[in-house]
């Protein structure tokens, strides 16, 4: 019986200990991608400051191209929200909205994920003029994690995971763009 007791203390320390560095781990994540596109900043701007163009290059709108698709307001306007649902946990259910536009230079957006997991973040796209007619996009996305939830956040690899996603998104805005 002590050995179990001895198991089960060693268990709830454990989690214990977890759950108390949770407390002091950071909740926040940023991650931030560029591409250079060979195009001018306005012609891009005009391009990406619409949702629904979204459906050419970014990867996780191409997760399920069934997914069931609902908008309400006028695309490329500050209040216009583009939701989805999917059966596919990877693309999951949720609502992205214009919250800013400052024309010509970036698009602000606020992401609610409802499913598979309830959360919040805000993304931006930002087009700055780069050599001769090229235009740089930044694609930035800031998340956050509640406590205790963020103790995955150094397993789970933000960096990574979301990083690699804008940059395959980047790279595709700059091939259907340049084809153009």
């Amino acid at each position: 019986m002590s050995i179990l007791i001895t198991i089960l203390l060693i268990i709830a320390s454990l989690v214990a200990l977890v759950l108390i560095i949770g407390l002091f781990m950071k909740k926040e994540y940023t991650i931030v991608r560029q591409v250079t596109i060979n195009k001018p900043k306005q012609d891009v701007f005009n391009y990406i400051k619409y949702v629904k163009n979204q459906d050419d290059y970014s990867v996780w709108v191409k997760i399920d191209p069934l997914m069931k698709r609902e908008y309400t307001g006028t695309d490329g306007t500050v209040g216009f929200v583009s939701a989805w649902d999917s059966t596919n946990k990877k693309a999951g259910k949720g609502e992205q909205e214009i919250k800013g536009i400052k024309e010509g230079e970036r698009v602000d957006l606020g992401l609610h994920f409802i499913k598979p997991f309830e959360g919040r973040s805000d993304a931006y796209l930002v087009t700055e003029p780069a050599a001769g007619n090229q235009t740089k996009v930044t694609w930035g996305l800031d998340g956050k994690m509640a406590y205790p939830m963020n103790i995955m956040l150094p397993i789970m690899n933000m960096e990574k995971l979301i990083g690699n996603d804008l940059e395959t998104g980047l790279s595709n805005l700059k091939a259907v763009l340049e084809q153009t």
